[in-house]
């Protein structure tokens, strides 16, 4: 791949803005709207997002080998499919929110939870394609290590950038405003990456013919990816407990009013972004793979301070937040940039198999959020503690599962990293 200029890599990173709406901030206001200007019940509203999002992970690995196969044709063919696909993902979206547009008001809850069930499968299966496209199209372009590196730092810095966004957009301007935008946006980012630089074609014989089966099953034949995605799921769950306990810490360690969340997120998440080019310097002296241990570092010896912490630290919080967020950058461009290295290598199949690898890495992604509850939250209650207690073994409790736990599986995500210079050695 040639030098990209900052054009180029703005063309390309741009989808990962409106993708972004339909993260987190689709599970921070739409359960909310729902419930309240539609009365249907929180627990009905879980199950559903709960369902969909199984059925969406689950359906990953083969969304990636779908996109090989699209490669296989051309990029034009990518992007044709991603236009169709981002259309269907706008009007499921829209609806989402607006579901009168579509069944009137007089329509019934059984039709209402029916319509909701439909536009959250179809519409996370579409955002997983246009994830794993985009990423595919980036992997396939290869270059060296600092290339790909600014290339995953401008994704998921207009990645961060779209979740900052639709976080406040909300609450200033309006949901119409935010379906609105989404829409304006994605059609804006379909532009760009039309008009972005295009990878080479990789087309082996061989392809259109292995086995949906046998092409899932690649990934786990190299040793390195099965190392990276162990430090890269060990180092999500270290960051994906918190996230969840967050607002439990705010309001009972802390004893903070919960609208203090949204500070403590703002100065984590701000602080990411601005720390990229810091990262890029980093890892053009050190390598990514040493740069991502200076994170992990970094982010440990700033978050286990938070155990100290105790009422009305709001000052103290808000700059182990910064300092995780400036640690944040390289658990957010390392991985991404180590993975499109071993899609790199010297074995000319490796780029046709890029979207069955990043299928697999799809599905980390979201089994990280998943196990990071599933850990934490059981975690908390055999410790005896309850949301609302002022407990003091209780809420040492709480300060173990929210500080503790992270840091010593950051460290364990660190040690496997450190060993794995065998297989990362070239980065």
């Amino acid at each position: 791949m040639s030098e990209l200029n900052t054009t180029g890599l703005a063309r390309l990173g741009m989808p990962a803005l409106p993708l972004a709406f339909v993260a987190l901030p689709l599970y921070m206001f739409w359960p909310h709207h729902m419930a309240t200007q539609f009365g249907v019940s929180l627990g009905v509203l879980g199950g559903l997002l709960f369902l969909a999002r199984a059925f969406d992970a689950l359906t990953d690995p083969a969304i990636g080998w779908w996109v090989d196969r699209l490669f296989a044709r051309s990029a034009l063919t990518v992007w044709r499919r991603s236009l169709a696909v981002a259309t269907a993902l706008s009007v499921c979206f829209v609806l989402l929110f607006f579901p009168q547009w579509l069944l009137g008001h007089t329509m019934t809850m059984e039709a209402l939870l029916l319509l909701c069930t439909v536009l959250l499968v179809v519409g996370y299966a579409a955002y997983s394609f246009l994830s794993i496209a985009l990423q595919t199209w980036g992997a396939r372009l290869g270059g060296d290590r600092l290339a790909r590196s600014r290339l995953v730092a401008w994704r998921e810095g207009l990645a961060l950038a779209g979740v900052i966004l639709a976080s406040v957009v909300p609450s200033w301007l309006g949901l119409h405003v935010l379906v609105s935008g989404f829409v304006l946006l994605m059609g804006l980012s379909l532009w760009a990456w039309w008009s972005a630089p295009r990878p080479v074609p990789v087309t082996l014989p061989h392809l259109t013919e292995m086995g949906f089966w046998r092409s899932l099953a690649r990934p786990w034949q190299h040793a390195g990816f099965r190392r990276l995605l162990l430090v890269f799921m060990l180092n999500g769950i270290a960051s994906a407990v918190p996230a969840t306990l967050i607002l439990f810490f705010v309001q009972d360690r802390l004893q903070l009013p919960a609208a203090s969340q949204m500070q403590f997120l703002g100065a984590y998440f701000v602080a990411a972004a601005v720390s990229f080019p810091l990262w890029l310097r980093v890892i053009r002296m050190m390598g990514l793979r040493r740069a991502w241990l200076l994170g992990m570092g970094l982010a440990t010896a700033v978050f286990i301070w938070t155990l100290s912490l105790g009422a009305g630290d709001a000052v103290a919080f808000t700059w182990v937040c910064v300092l995780s967020g400036l640690a944040l950058g390289a658990d957010l461009v390392a991985p991404g940039a180590l993975l499109n290295g071993l899609l790199s290598e010297a074995d000319p199949a490796q780029p046709a198999h890029a979207g069955a690898y990043l299928g697999w890495w799809q599905v980390a992604t979201k089994l990280n959020l998943a196990l990071a509850a599933g850990l934490a939250l059981p975690l908390l209650n055999l410790l005896g503690y309850t949301p609302g207690t002022q407990d003091a073994p209780a809420l040492l409790a709480l300060s173990w599962a929210y500080a503790l736990v992270p840091c010593l599986l950051k460290l364990l995500a660190a040690a496997v990293l450190f060993a794995s210079a065998s297989v990362l050695h070239k980065e």
